[in-house]
């Protein structure tokens, strides 16, 4: 008769793998953010949860807590392969830094969807993603035509590395070149992908440059500091700014006046078309190998809308407890 403790670890083991059967009888798909701590994430979460439901997979949800964090996204990278997850959606933190973990993952046979922001390789399944760079091209167009051609603009960038947001300014850049010779950028600092940090960034341009017209500002976090720059000197309304992404922050500003333009993506379909494409991969079919999302335009006229009012405030938050 065996021992008691050996008896015991017979039963723990044999626990163990009974769970691992049951947690095969569905895909699991990990899914790695840039951050979790943005709104944005949030809202692709809520994507990434409704698709899981929809197509019959498990989801592992799991990212840094800031986007300036790629080591702590490598790990988690590490970590999603060691688990011999079924498929790999990845939002990346830095264009090229992550490329040998994604590298790794595909060696390992899983099938591995980029979403929201590039990497520097080839072979993954689909490339989910607004436009970015056309994105940055409409922020140059709408401040240009709110300073009527001419004026002093500064760009208030996000952080380096992020193909996401470096496609949008690189589209900023290139269309206040080419099509508007009268407006000059005078100033591009990084806020690094933080509130406080990308306000002060907008308080040193502001001091800098008391001329300034417009302010372009390319993501979440640095919108929110620009914002609170620009209030905090009493500039609402005298200062154009464009700005990105979407907050309780953003709706406000754009109704006081201190927003003229704000540029919405849709993170919850970029979430969803992210889990769709991989639960397309793993049933044999063949999804697109890129789906590029279109910004939206949102001005203080526009909230009343239905589409806009069903893109600020989805049904999934109204739920959340």
């Amino acid at each position: 008769m065996p021992s008691r403790p050996r008896f015991t670890a017979a039963l723990l083991l044999s626990a163990v793998l009974l769970s691992s059967c049951r947690e095969r009888t569905r895909k699991l798909i990990g899914v790695v953010p840039k951050a979790t701590s943005h709104l944005f994430f949030v809202s692709v979460h809520a994507g990434v949860d409704a698709a899981a439901k929809e197509f019959g997979v498990d989801v592992l949800w799991n990212g840094p807590r800031e986007e300036t964090e790629y080591s702590r996204q490598i790990e988690i990278v590490d970590s999603m392969i060691a688990r011999r997850v079924d498929g790999l959606a990845i939002s990346a933190t830095d264009h090229a830094a992550l490329v040998k973990p994604v590298q790794r993952a595909m060696q390992a046979g899983i099938p591995v969807s980029v979403f929201d922001s590039g990497l520097d390789l080839t072979g993954y399944v689909t490339f989910v993603a607004t436009d970015n760079y056309a994105a940055g091209q409409t922020a140059a167009r709408r401040l240009a035509e709110l300073l009527h051609g001419h004026g002093q603009v500064a760009e208030l960038m996000h952080k380096p590395g992020g193909m996401s947001t470096v496609d949008r300014e690189r589209g900023f850049e290139d269309v206040i070149a080419k099509e508007y010779p009268a407006i000059q950028i005078v100033a591009r600092q990084y806020g690094m992908a933080d509130r406080a940090k990308s306000r002060d960034a907008a308080e040193d341009i502001l001091t800098a440059h008391p001329g300034l017209d417009g302010f372009f500002a390319s993501a979440e976090a640095n919108s929110i500091g620009a914002i609170q720059a620009i209030r905090a000197r009493g500039l609402s309304g005298k200062i154009k700014l464009v700005t990105f992404d979407s907050s309780d922050m953003h709706i406000e500003a754009l109704k006081d006046g201190t927003i003229d333009v704000m540029l919405v993506q849709d993170p919850y379909r970029i979430g969803y078309e992210a889990v769709r494409s991989l639960a397309m991969k793993l049933n044999g079919q063949t999804p697109p190998p890129q789906i590029d999302l279109k910004v939206h335009e949102i001005r203080r006229a526009d909230l009343g809308q239905p589409e806009v009012q069903a893109l600020l405030f989805p049904k999934w938050r109204a739920e959340q407890p």
